[in-house]
């Protein structure tokens, strides 16, 4: 194997390196084409990949480097070279498919896990290939692998390994993603797969046509076809990951055609998920499925199927709550929160009521809906229930965040359709968070914020649930907030999202505006470069608002000069430099609204020796001052300014390393 190995990559070397001097040596045409055929032997060496043999993958770049040297030719040229070696491309196909080929079963079994990563890699890699090859064959290859399959489904003398078939169909996959969905030659080979040979449906779903729910939305009268192979494979363990993926791909693209089957895919999803058949992530992603089917159909439909799918979970829920809490318990109560959150995430009916209007197709579009949504319908209806099992794991940050997250792709689905339910949730957010701070509860009272801080009606409990997480987050900073730098950043995130919305939240006296502001200050300096963005973004918000809202413009007057400390801090050295752009934002801010006094504060910070970097002089401390004075209205010369000055503070100006940045 070693021997080999060496003389594949002596060959493979030369090759790559001088293919098209040995391609324009027209007398030597045999010579290097001997060479070829050397390098497709070694592409084809016997074995399993990584197995039996690690040569194969040496080769494979060889055959993109003389594709592209072959193309780069002039027409006429090309043409010859070309006679000459798409022979050599039609077999190299053909050696591919063979060496993507699974093992047998057993052997299979018998590999480590390692083992099997390295050949879905691999896979990867021939996938790729043949996609690259297609640019050149064209469709003369979809015609000849469409040939092969033929002769293979239709042999009856000899029942083909499902390894073999799963190759051929995997190929189809790979030039499938190169090209149009509506391409009718690899529809056809699709359909003709499908409906001449279901017992191949093992294969079929296993291969995962990637186009192929983007097609049906085209060619919605092949759904009854394809679904039934689908759905059966749904209860396959082995089929776990491909038959669910391709369920969700197919009701996220022919949502509106498939209401017809939505009795029978709910009920098999149904089935599936109450024997337990799938790992939990592939639960989500099935529970993803059904929220886009059932966001096509009716109300009442909708409202039907909704209380159907959910009322196990709700029975489960409700023995659960008046259990003592145990570990098990807790995991089963976070899988069901988790179901019902990735249903919610999906099932939009505000959408489906935009695309139903005058533009919209006829065919496609979905039917109007009236009354209430039926999503805020089923919320309300366990809302009780769920606050029931937060009062027995209210101490538990693993049960609050997945109330949170069913709470939070809710609102975010639903939109101002949750106004019903805004009340109840904040109280609910406000208990949650003075119980156990955490970044989820944030993030979801971040989202109320946004959407209905600015309606009249629902400005009260917002206002209460804000005030109150931050008079909690405030106590967390006093107390040390270094441990806490995800509740920090979704903290700052809500802040800058408050005055962004609905600046009037800074008005109230039960606000400590100047304590906001020293967190902020603080916040600036801490290594987690997400939470320093989110800083950022807050203090841009608030600078604005230093002439609209006195209580802003009182801080900012006061403790701006710390503000501005900060940030030369932070250019001086002691941030990432891939945060400069963050900081000369909030630079820009106070210059754009606090000019005078950022004229004040720059002098009598920059006059410190050795501040905010020690290989600084004072001379190049005066022209930084003079040129982020000049620009008020040009940030991206801000940002330039302050990335210059960021090396000058760093040693690295007019080094390689900075030219590079």
């Amino acid at each position: 194997m070693e021997t080999s190995h060496g003389i594949c990559r002596i060959a493979v070397s030369l090759g790559e390196n001088h293919s098209r001097a040995l391609l324009e040596q027209v007398e030597h045409w045999q010579s290097f084409l001997a060479l070829v055929n050397m390098i497709m032997f070694c592409t084809g060496i016997p074995g399993h990949y990584p197995v039996n043999e690690t040569t194969s993958s040496l080769t494979l770049t060889f055959w993109y480097t003389l594709q592209d040297d072959i193309m780069s030719f002039e027409a006429e040229k090309q043409a010859v070279y070309l006679q000459v070696y798409r022979p050599v491309y039609f077999q190299l196909v053909d050696v591919l498919l063979h060496k993507a080929q699974f093992p047998t079963d057993e052997e299979y079994a018998s590999w480590s896990s390692d083992e099997k990563e390295q050949f879905r890699i691999y896979r990867v890699d021939i996938s790729d290939t043949l996609m690259y090859v297609y640019e050149m064959l064209g469709a003369e290859l979809l015609s000849n692998l469409y040939d092969k399959l033929g002769r293979l489904l239709t042999n009856t003398e000899q029942t083909p390994s499902w390894q073999h078939t799963e190759a051929l169909l995997y190929g189809f996959q790979s030039i499938a993603e190169t090209i149009d969905v509506n391409y009718s030659d690899l529809a056809d080979t699709v359909m003709f797969t499908i409906g001449l040979f279901r017992l191949f449906s093992h294969t079929l779903v296993k291969t995962r046509q990637l186009p192929l729910a983007e097609w049906l939305a085209d060619h919605p009268v092949m759904l009854s076809s394809v679904l039934p192979l689908v759905l059966q494979a749904l209860g396959n363990p082995d089929l776990s990951v491909s038959s669910v993926s391709t369920l969700k791909k197919i009701c996220r693209e022919c949502k509106y055609d498939l209401p017809p089957y939505a009795a029978n895919i709910v009920a098999v999803s149904q089935e599936v998920l109450i024997k337990q058949i799938h790992k939990t992530s592939q639960c989500m992603w099935l529970m993803q499925a059904l929220g886009f089917l059932l966001s096509a159909l009716p109300v009442e439909e909708i409202l039907r199927n909704l209380q159907s799918l959910i009322t196990p979970y709700i029975q489960q829920l409700e023995k659960l709550a008046e259990e003592t809490p145990n570990p098990s318990n807790k995991l089963a109560i976070i899988h069901i929160l988790g179901l019902l959150s990735n249903l919610f995430t999906t099932l939009d009916i505000t959408k489906q009521e935009e695309e139903s209007g005058e533009n919209a197709p006829p065919i496609k579009s979905a039917p109007p809906q009236t009354g209430p949504n039926p999503v805020v319908v089923v919320l309300q209806q366990v809302f009780a229930l769920i606050q029931t099992v937060l009062s027995k794991w209210l101490n538990d940050s693993q049960v609050v965040e997945a109330v949170c997250a069913i709470f939070e792709k809710s609102v975010k689905t639903l939109l101002h359709d949750f106004a019903p339910m805004v009340s109840q949730l904040s109280a609910m957010l406000g208990q949650m968070y003075s119980t156990i701070p955490q970044a989820s509860a944030l993030d979801l009272t971040r989202q109320m914020v946004h959407i209905f801080a600015s309606e009249t009606n629902h400005f009260p409990p917002i206002k209460a649930l804000f005030e109150l997480v931050t008079s909690v987050t405030l106590n967390i900073f006093q107390q040390g907030p270094r441990d806490h730098p995800d509740i920090v950043d979704s903290f700052m995130q809500l802040q800058a999202q408050a005055l962004k919305r609905k600046p009037d939240l800074f008005l109230s006296e039960s606000l400590d505006v100047k304590a906001v502001f020293h967190c902020g200050v603080l916040s600036l300096k801490f290594p987690e470069a997400p939470t320093v963005k989110s800083t950022c973004l807050f203090f841009t918000e608030l600078i604005p608002h230093c002439a609209d809202v006195p209580p802003v413009g009182r801080v900012v007057q006061e403790n701006g000069k710390l503000l501005l400390l900060a940030v030369l801090e932070a250019i001086g050295g002691q941030s990432s430099r891939s945060l400069m752009d963050q900081f000369a934002e909030v630079l820009f801010c106070l210059n754009k609204h606090c000019f005078a006094l950022l004229t004040v504060w720059l002098k009598e910070a920059l006059r410190s020796p050795g501040f905010p970097s020690s290989r600084v002089s004072d001379e190049q401390k005066d022209t930084f001052s003079q040129q982020v004075l000049r620009e008020r209205v040009n940030k991206r010369r801000v940002k330039d300014i302050v990335k210059e000055f960021t090396l000058v503070c760093r040693g690295l100006h007019g080094t390689e390393y900075a030219a590079d940045y």
